[in-house]
């Protein structure tokens, strides 16, 4: 299982802070995040900017490593609250992060040129989990994981199903998942409600059944008027009622950038 977390709006920070604080700022962040990957048996394999890739699973495979990538990606959010706690207390700007997972084959080895090798993986489960924690931004989401990684885990962990979407560059279709499970009543308001009304209206949508999936998905949204899953399948469910797709629609959504 490959992690990919990445700082959101580095730019736009790093741009009110000078050199000096942008670093703190970064030290500070590696520092808490990487312990939630050690805590778990996982492996740092870089920093890249501001973001982190980790690896569970090499170089010596286990029966866990999709539940220990779960596990680090719940506890760096909730590291990552306090850390803010921390920051706020201070007087600094709370720092946003996205997660993305996705488990599968890999290649694993030293990689690099005559005077310089890294230990890496690569394949196209790394590519997935650097899209997925990309579109995380698209679903209004802090952790989203593939549907492999979901099925390979032992212990079920809070989630709910996004999508079946077709990432730009890969031709076979994801199912991706939102991991919950670091959610409380205060991040997430209603949340059992919300899922309730929003799993009806997910196989309405894919059934077809666009005035029923309006109903749930505008139920939902009354539980929680920020539930931006909910509020994109409004949004599809309207256009498809009066545009339906045509007779082979199989619920992909491709994304058109990385």
């Amino acid at each position: 299982s490959v992690l990919f977390a990445d700082m959101r709006n580095f730019t736009g920070i790093s741009e009110r802070l000078g050199a000096r604080e942008t670093v703190a700022m970064l030290n500070e962040f590696f520092g808490d995040m990487t312990e939630a990957i050690f805590n778990w048996q996982g492996v740092l394999d870089k920093f890249i900017g501001d973001s982190i890739m980790a690896v569970f699973g090499a170089p010596l495979e286990g029966e866990r490593d999709a539940d220990n990538a779960l596990a680090s990606a719940i506890e760096m959010m909730q590291i990552l609250r306090r850390l803010n706690d921390r920051r706020v207390q201070r007087g600094e700007m709370a720092i946003d992060v996205s997660i993305g997972i996705a488990t599968g084959e890999v290649i694993a080895g030293t990689i690099g040129s005559a005077k310089r090798v890294d230990y890496t993986v690569v394949g196209d489960s790394v590519n997935l989990a650097a899209r997925l924690e990309n579109v995380t931004r698209y679903y209004g989401a802090e952790i989203i994981v593939s549907e492999e990684t979901i099925q390979q885990a032992k212990v079920s962990v809070r989630n709910r199903e996004l999508d079946l979407i077709r990432v730009k560059g890969r031709e076979q279709p994801s199912g991706i998942y939102e991991v919950l499970g670091h959610q409380t009543d205060e991040t997430f308001p209603n949340m059992d409600d919300v899922l309730r009304h929003y799993s009806e209206g997910l196989s309405a949508y894919r059934q077809r059944n666009w005035d029923q999936a309006i109903r749930s998905f505008r139920s939902a949204l009354t539980a929680n008027e920020n539930d931006r899953p909910s509020n994109i399948y409004l949004e599809r469910s309207v256009l498809f009622k009066e545009n339906p797709p045509p007779g082979d629609w199989d619920g992909v959504w491709v994304m058109t950038s990385k």
